[in-house]
């Protein structure tokens, strides 16, 4: 039912730096089954959710909970949580396109991402049987929510700083603290919670809503995703059994961030299940709406914002779920009869790097997509009176959480460095203009790993690289196979190739510059000529053509 079966070359994190055009996991190529499940979560959301976003906006006492408890009752619980548990026990890439076909509205997409991903996997990943039996059960079958608790008030990125405190009595641990900007807070009925035991070593925990001292601040009032619940969690000498620690006292940073890696995939679903939502209302409206006494869809200005959106999502898309069979495959070859946690571990954090980068490009796509489906509206999308509004204002936090996109440009390149790719990248042989403008940024940014500016510059380009290499991938595949939309594939890869291309410059000559050289960067001839095939196969699909 996976994508597991398709050839792909790639076996350890990174490997898209070296590889020249390797066959990858694509969304088409998911079998009918997939694609059943795929339509009956999109159908769900479109019928089921969109109809009543104004009334989640408004926080409806009970409706969110019975929107969440109709997806569970469909399989969308847990998807990808273990069979024996209630979950679904499929594979990750399955998960992830279950969970893009939910993320129309933003609201729900964030209610029921961080249900069946953070607040499940730190338990399918980490937990003992026991655990596992005990709170994925009720947490799949939709009884009550799951939350995660790592932020506080005086750190956010720098998760490890947090000051909430664990001290051992007896068969108990004592919490106390606060959290901040926990998800689902208002319906959780358990929370995964990090806390320092005597102050120094970071260990995650189960806490149950029910147990003496645990209590819920207001909710925050928040820009957008009005109808999610985001509320702080306050500890006040809450007993927890010693049993309810995750993995080992003093390893809850690897919970928190191996859940966080494949937690940012998924998070790259939600934004691409948005953009979905931004291209149809976009489409729709410049076909209807018309001025100079034509529909606004025929101006070229218009198009173009479509192509690119269009373009930039292909690309995120092919990113998407070749990075979900990455991670399948790892997770294919943990021993159910060996150390299975610490098995899962190691499969939750090889392709980190990947995680990250996807993160970043989906949700900027997210962001310049919904920018452009509100300007395409005029001063309409500037009101309540369109539905762009709430989607431009949903969009704006995916480039925070989940780490911001600076702490994971950051931490890419930080992955590259440590496993020591930056000096075999260094030593490649160029397969395209923009994987040359890689390595020139690799060689320059090794010996200034310390300034972020740089970092950051080095990270982008790395993502140009896998985006384009995976569009282009992609339509590869497609056009080999004879599938229907080859010739749209071929023209938004092409698209995306020119965006790119175009962009990796940018950020090549700014990355030498602050590096002090003055090294010159010839900008290869470009063609924007498939724009034209995109755009109209979006305006006739009236929304995302592929």
């Amino acid at each position: 039912m996976s994508l597991a079966d398709q050839a792909t070359h790639s076996s350890s994190g990174g490997s898209f730096l070296f590889e020249s055009h390797p066959p990858i996991a694509i969304p088409e190529n998911f079998d009918s089954d997939v694609q059943l499940m795929a339509d009956t979560a999109f159908q769900f959301a479109r019928n089921e959710v969109i109809p009543l976003i104004e009334r989640l906006d408004e926080q409806e006492e009970g409706l969110m909970m019975s929107l969440v408890r109709k997806a569970c009752d469909l399989g969308f619980g847990g998807p990808d949580s273990p069979e024996a548990y209630g979950g679904l026990g499929l594979p990750k890439s399955v998960a992830t396109r279950i969970l893009e076909m939910l993320s129309l509205n933003g609201s729900f997409s964030t209610t029921i991402g961080v249900h069946q991903g953070v607040g499940q996997m730190p338990i399918a990943l980490f937990g003992t049987n026991d655990l596992k039996s005990r709170y994925l059960p009720p947490l799949t079958a939709g009884e009550y929510m799951g939350a995660y608790a790592l932020s506080e008030e005086k750190s956010g990125s720098d998760a490890l700083s947090g000051s909430a405190k664990a001290v051992c009595d007896g068969s108990d641990y004592v919490l106390s603290g606060k959290k901040m900007w926990i998800s689902n807070a208002k319906w959780a009925g358990s929370f995964i919670v990090f806390a320092k035991v005597d102050g120094q070593e970071f260990t995650a925990f189960i806490v149950e809503r029910d147990m003496p001292g645990v209590s819920i601040s207001r909710e925050e009032h928040k820009m957008g995703l009005k109808g999610s619940s985001t509320a702080r969690l306050i500890l006040d000498n809450v007993r927890v059994p010693a049993e309810n620690v995750l993995y080992h006292p003093g390893q809850g940073h690897k919970v928190a961030f191996n859940t966080l890696n494949i937690g940012r995939c998924k998070l790259a679903a939600m934004a691409a299940g948005q953009v979905r939502s931004a291209l149809s209302i976009g489409t729709k409206y410049a076909k209807e709406r018309k001025q100079f006494g034509k529909p606004i869809a025929s101006f070229g200005l218009i198009r173009d914002k479509i192509a690119r959106s269009v373009s930039s999502f292909f690309a995120a898309e092919s990113m998407l779920y070749r990075t979900a069979n990455l991670i399948d495959r790892a997770f294919a070859s943990v021993d159910p009869n060996g150390n299975e946690v610490e098995e899962n571990r190691k499969a939750a954090e090889e392709f980190q790097i990947e995680c990250s980068l996807v993160k970043v490009f989906a949700t900027e796509t997210l962001s310049y997509a919904v920018d452009e489906a509100l300007q395409i509206h005029g001063g309409y999308g500037f009101t309540e009176e369109f539905p762009v509004g709430r989607l431009y204002r949903d969009a704006r936090v995916m480039r925070i959480y989940e780490g911001t996109n600076e702490i994971n440009r950051v931490f890419a390149f930080d992955r590259i460095v440590k496993r020591g790719l930056v000096e075999k990248l260094a030593d490649a042989s160029p397969t395209t203009v923009i994987h040359e403008f890689l390595i020139r940024g690799s060689r320059a940014a090794k010996d200034h790993l310390g300034e972020q500016e740089i970092v950051a510059c080095a990270s982008d380009l790395a993502m140009l690289h896998f985006a384009s290499q995976s569009a282009n991938v992609r339509a590869e595949q497609l056009k080999a196979s004879g599938h229907a939309n080859s010739e749209v594939a071929l023209a938004a890869a092409s698209h995306f190739e020119a965006v790119a291309t175009t962009t990796a410059a940018s950020r090549l000559i700014e990355l030498l510059d602050r590096c002090g050289l003055s090294a010159k960067v010839e900008m290869p001839a470009v063609s924007f000529a498939g724009s034209a095939t995109v755009s109209e196969a979006a305006f006739e699909a009236n929304g995302y053509p592929l």
